[in-house]
């Protein structure tokens, strides 16, 4: 999918149509024209030419441009029927996200609700808004233009938001993933990072660790707050008591990770076990101990957040949680088809675990 100013509208509907030839009749200058390629390559698509490499993204460019402008060649309409109409929940869905290229969650969830829908016979659509007041609307209203059967709304940091006005305008049915409203008024899912902070500390104290730092993130996101509420529940359970010197907070990048991890080793007491509240993080706390000649895990165990592909990959493998955005978009798609509460309704907010994956960053101590 590429990225446009225009995040829905095909590329022969954005240019402006050509006149048409003398007699009104769509010709294929008029689609080269319309698909921005040359004649011979609209000859080649329209009449499927064997022996001819042309890539399936300009094939369907073309195809689009001759459907948009009504070419009607008998050929063609053998060789590329109309596409079905459809209908209900059978049809098309579409899925706006704020932020797409700058993180793998959104993509993860994109393709887990894609799955669910191509199981089911549907179609989706995906629009990236910035969460920009003007675009936003404006790529929702172009989705549901398009006939969607029903709205997934995501953004990129878990968090309560303030529904804009027009989701509560739509006619379809809209799931919010990884936020939700304070009138609950919208099927929501959000990762579990309360009780994944604590799986992760306990984990750690499980191991027999009693001396356990964290690396937060931005003390502003509702993830960080989440994360480290888990944290110190999992400490409290122990009845191993909380300090404040070994939280040092972070911004979520491995630089920050390698400062607060050369900040602990300077106390007195160091801790035995570092909780790194993503991978990224981890990566520069990784970098910190072996510069300062630690063993992990035989010196220090570590555990960090979020399972990104680096984490099996560092040495060695990080045992962290999975975020479960994957089966947040399958979820999604899942309640489309679930019954609607009563009168207007008050959704509970859905919480989905965020799974340990145990690797070889942790080893025992001696109690």
């Amino acid at each position: 999918m590429s990225e446009t100013t225009d995040p829905v509208i095909d590329t022969a509907r954005r240019r402006k149509a050509p006149a048409k030839g003398a007699k009104g009749r769509v010709t294929m200058i008029d689609i080269a024209r319309a698909a921005g390629c040359s004649q011979a390559t609209v000859s080649f698509v329209l009449n499927n030419s064997p022996g001819i490499k042309l890539s399936q993204q300009t094939r369907e460019r073309v195809i689009e441009a001759a459907r948009t402008l009504g070419y009607t060649a008998p050929a063609f309409e053998a060789l590329h029927p109309p596409l079905p109409a459809f209908e209900g929940l059978d049809g098309v869905i579409g899925f706006a996200v704020d932020q797409l290229a700058t993180s793998p969650e959104a993509v993860v969830a994109i393709e887990g609700a894609r799955q669910a829908s191509w199981n089911a016979g549907n179609v989706l659509l995906v629009a990236q808004t910035l969460g920009d007041s003007v675009m936003e609307p404006r790529a929702i209203a172009a989705l549901t233009k398009r006939g969607i059967s029903a709205l997934i709304y995501m953004t990129i940091f878990t968090r309560e938001i303030t529904a804009p006005d027009y989701l509560y305008g739509l006619d379809i049915p809209v799931i919010l993933l990884n936020c939700y409203t304070a009138d609950y008024a919208f099927p929501a899912v959000v990762p579990s990072e309360i009780a994944g902070g604590q799986s992760s500390t306990r984990h750690l104290i499980s191991h027999g660790h009693r001396r356990i730092a964290t690396i937060t993130g931005e003390p502003w996101m509702q993830a960080a707050q989440d994360r480290l509420k888990g944290y110190r529940r999992a400490l409290a359970t122990a009845d191993i008591p909380f300090d404040p010197e070994l939280v040092v907070e972070g911004d979520w990048s491995a630089s920050a990770g390698y400062a607060a991890t050369v900040k602990l080793l300077a106390l007195k007491d160091k801790p035995t076990a570092i909780f790194c509240q993503n991978d990224r993080t981890a990566i520069g706390c990784y970098e910190a101990l072996k510069e300062a000649g630690l063993h992990i895990p035989q010196d220090i165990s570590v555990v960090g957040y979020d399972d990104e592909e680096i984490a099996r990959h560092l040495f060695p493998p990080l045992t962290t949680s999975i975020l479960p955005h994957m089966a947040m978009g399958q979820w999604a798609i899942e309640q489309l088809e679930a019954p609607a509460p009563p009168g207007r309704g008050r959704y509970p907010i859905t919480k989905l675990e965020c799974p340990l994956v145990e690797r070889e960053s942790v080893r025992g101590v001696a109690v």
